[in-house]
């Protein structure tokens, strides 16, 4: 292993590149683009494949023109014809049958389908109970394009549960701007994977998140672009330094992130919109929205926040960040109790309870 990674930084610190090689480049792109597009074209043909089985079996069951004993013939008649053919056990043809009869009835899901991996579908039928969590995580899956380990661990995290039941508190003025903000940013950011002490500096924080970028990046979302750590800004005489700064492409501005590894306090947020204002008259393209500010600390009294960003001037959010994986047992508790709650007060409108699924 140690060979293959000082063979790979040595190329990677290569000093030139040829003019031939890089009109090579277009070439490259060219099969790059049509590996990946075949890539998809047969997984929307294996999807395809497995929802007409799927139809065929449960029509066939709910006929009674075939019983569960069938299933294990067709499981063999298929291995003796394909014998190199692997995927059809009894288990998997049942599985196939699931995933028509769970999505057979609602169009919207249906045109969703072919954009995931079977994998992917296996996961999410696995882990959902409900149908809203179901759509959350197709929809979430084909935005963030997921891993299959990805989404694993967005279901540890209780990412559905969490959405749902803590909803991202913003400025008014960030909602004017950028009316997507509920589904960009998260009330909670979930970073297990510094595995820090309970006990830990700011410093531990920080240089934590730069060393684990590419997981940082995944959780916070795929449109997120890394800019700089520490990034200095100069005002006056002084120099400011602001602790991460990213760009988000599909909100087209820059997102600057102050740490604090205690509870939020109002009087952070005047030091955030200081570096915004920095950032909107020093280092703003003119072609770019405004800078939007999100102050990332261990805890916050969410009436004290409404209260912080409803005088704000700047397009600013608080966010808490956790060192752990949430408690799942108490996360379902409380998403149950939300959706008593909204059922009671809006019995004939369930879409209201997820709007992040519009």
């Amino acid at each position: 292993m140690k060979k293959v990674k000082a063979t790979s930084i040595k190329l990677l610190k290569k000093p030139s590149v040829s003019q031939s090689e890089l009109q090579f480049e277009q070439v490259l792109y060219l099969i790059q683009d049509a590996r990946k597009r075949s890539y998809l074209a047969v997984n929307a043909e294996l999807v395809d494949l497995y929802w007409n089985i799927g139809k065929i079996i449960s029509q066939k069951i709910a006929l009674t023109v075939w019983g569960d004993g069938v299933i294990t013939k067709l499981s063999a008649h298929i291995q003796h014809h394909f014998p190199n053919l692997r995927g059809f056990t009894r288990a998997n043809l049942f599985r196939m049958r699931q995933f028509y009869e769970t999505y057979q009835s609602d169009k919207k899901v249906v045109a969703l389908l072919r954009q995931l991996p079977w994998t992917h579908h296996m996961i999410i039928l696995g882990r959902c109970k409900l149908p809203e969590e179901r759509m959350f995580y197709l929809q979430m899956c084909i935005k963030e394009h997921w891993s299959s380990r990805q989404l694993e661990r967005q279901f540890r995290t209780c990412l559905f549960e969490r959405a749902m039941t803590s909803p991202v508190k913003v400025a008014p003025l960030m909602r004017l701007l950028h009316k997507d903000a509920d589904e960009i940013f998260k009330d909670s950011y979930i970073v297990e994977f510094l595995s820090l002490p309970k006990e830990h500096s700011e410093a531990d924080l920080h240089s934590g998140l730069v060393g684990h970028l590419k997981e940082f990046i995944i959780e916070l979302g795929r449109d997120f672009c890394f800019i700089g750590s520490k990034y200095p800004l100069q005002v006056g005489k002084r120099d400011f330094f602001i602790d991460l700064l990213f760009f988000h492409r599909g909100m087209n501005c820059l997102v600057a992130f102050e740490l604090k590894i205690d509870e939020f306090q109002p009087e952070h947020l005047g030091k955030l919109n200081f570096y915004l204002e920095a950032l909107d008259k020093t280092v703003r393209k003119s072609h770019e929205k405004s800078p939007i500010g999100v102050l990332l600390c261990a805890s916050k009294d969410h009436e004290v926040v409404e209260f912080a960003l409803s005088s704000s001037a700047s397009p600013a959010m608080v966010a808490e960040y956790r060192i752990n994986l949430p408690d799942k047992k108490l996360l379902k508790k409380k998403l149950h109790e939300f959706y008593v709650l909204s059922k009671i007060s809006e019995p004939s409108d369930k879409q209201k309870i997820s709007p992040k699924l519009k």
